[in-house]
Order: C-alpha cells, then structure tokens, then sequence
C-alpha cells in the first residue's frame, strides 16, 4: 500500500500557520510580561528601558507572524534539507531563550536595552521595504533595493542579531552566550544558501550584489 503524501499546497500552508503562531505564541508571552511592567509604571510613574524593549518585542514578533501568513507565493525556494535546518534554527530555536530566567545586571541593563530597541527599529525599518517578500526559509521574490537595502544586502540579519544580542544580555548565562554564537553561525549559513537561491533564480540579482557588502559595511 502506498502512503499517502499531502499536497505541497498543504504542507506550505501548514508550515506557514505554524510559523505564524510560534512568533504569535511569543508576542503573547512578551504581552503578559509587559504588562507586569505597565503595572509597576502605573504605580511608581516611572518608565523603564526595560518596558520599552518589551514593546518593541511584542510589535517584531507580531509583525513577523502577520508577513508569515500574508506574503505571497515564492518564485522558487530552497528544496534542501540543509536550507531548511539552518533556517528552522536560526528563526525559531534562539528566541526560545526568553522563556529561561530574566537577569538583572545594572551595568549591562542600559546596553541590553539600547541593542533591542535599535534592533527591532532597525527590523521594522527593514520589515517595511521589504514587505510580503519576507521569508524564513530561503525564497526567491523579487530583489528589494530601497531603504537599507540600498547599502547592505542583509539588514534583516544584521538587524535581527543585534536585537537577539540584547535579549541575551536579558537573559545573561554561559548557555545564552552559546546560543548566540550557534545563532551567527545559522544566520551566516542562511546567508550563503540565500544569496546561491537568489543568483539562480533573479538575474539582476547579481549587479545588486556586486555592488554592495553583505552584511557589515567594509568588513563582510
């Protein structure tokens, strides 16, 4: 007997949902901490960094899991086993660090808060330009050069490492500074099987890419 396959429509609209909810389940997690924060503001009439990063999470993690659901269909997308893991990992498994224990550091909570909230402006920023071309797995649209795509070809990452930086510093311990470094390795590998997908597929992808760094002006 031969074992039934689900139509790739299916699979695609499944891994979408599913996407969708994991970033929705953590705006909701961010949702209920923030407001413990409001509550303490409406109390002593302070405002803390701390609420403000908090907010800027919970509009990222929204955001994201509303583009997973209305982007459109891609051109071509990565059909690889190694595309999909580096994606799944650097995408889902990192963020999962905001369900450990919160620390609190005085020195470090100024920069975490500086990372998060530079991060996540830079990510809405980015998240703007490129529209419903969003996409976790590497996926072929079309190619994006307004905003800071005029000078970098990834703000997106760039973006999303500085604000997961600040979340660990939230969450400071040997394991999150392992996580990180696991987390720049899968993004750097993102990296490469993208750009190899966008190369066969768009054309004028390669002037684009000439003609700009990748990640890091002047460095990478």
């Amino acid at each position: 007997m031969n074992a039934y396959v689900l139509p790739n429509s299916v699979r695609c609209r499944a891994t979408r949902i599913l996407g969708s909810l994991w970033f929705l389940l953590l705006a909701v997690f961010v949702a209920r901490g923030l407001a413990t924060q409001v509550s303490a503001i409406s109390f002593t009439g302070d405002i803390s960094t701390s609420a403000l990063s908090s907010f800027c999470q919970l509009i990222f993690y929204a955001t994201l899991g509303i583009l997973i659901l209305i982007r459109p269909h891609a051109k071509a997308q990565a059909t690889s086993v190694l595309p999909k893991v580096a994606a799944f990992v650097g995408t889902y498994l990192p963020w999962s660090i905001i369900f450990t224990a919160r620390t609190d550091y005085p020195g470090l909570a100024l920069v975490s808060s500086a990372c998060v909230l530079i991060g996540m402006f830079m990510t809405l920023l980015t998240l703007r330009h490129l529209g419903r071309s969003f996409s976790l797995v590497p996926q072929a649209r079309r190619v994006v050069q307004t905003g800071p795509y005029r000078w970098i070809r990834h703000p997106l990452y760039l973006a999303e490492e500085l604000a997961f930086l600040g979340v660990v510093l939230q969450h400071l311990s040997p394991m999150g500074l392992v996580v990180l470094a696991g987390h720049i390795a899968a993004q750097v590998c993102r990296i490469h099987y993208e750009e190899e997908l966008l190369r066969r597929t768009l054309p004028d992808y390669m002037n684009y890419a000439a003609a700009r760094w990748r990640l890091v002006p002047y460095m990478w």
